[in-house]
């Protein structure tokens, strides 16, 4: 499993998702409920793809360690 891999696509993910927390940020015209209202999804898929990352790198240390048995 290339896991350099699947953490380059999971961090490119992650940039523009903190894109578009930045474009909703700086939307003047959303009020503070709003905001927080198209914030949430954008943080909750931030933590579920890092807490996938984190899972994928310890299937992968497990297996290495498998392996060296």
């Amino acid at each position: 499993m290339d896991v350099t891999f699947i953490e380059s696509k999971i961090k490119e993910i992650i940039v523009e998702l903190e894109k578009e927390v930045m474009v909703i940020l700086m939307d003047e015209s959303l009020d503070k409920g709003r905001t927080n209202l198209h914030m949430k999804p954008l943080s909750s898929t931030k933590q579920i793809l890092e807490n996938a990352l984190d899972s994928i790198r310890m299937v992968d240390k497990l297996a290495k360690e498998d392996l060296e048995k």
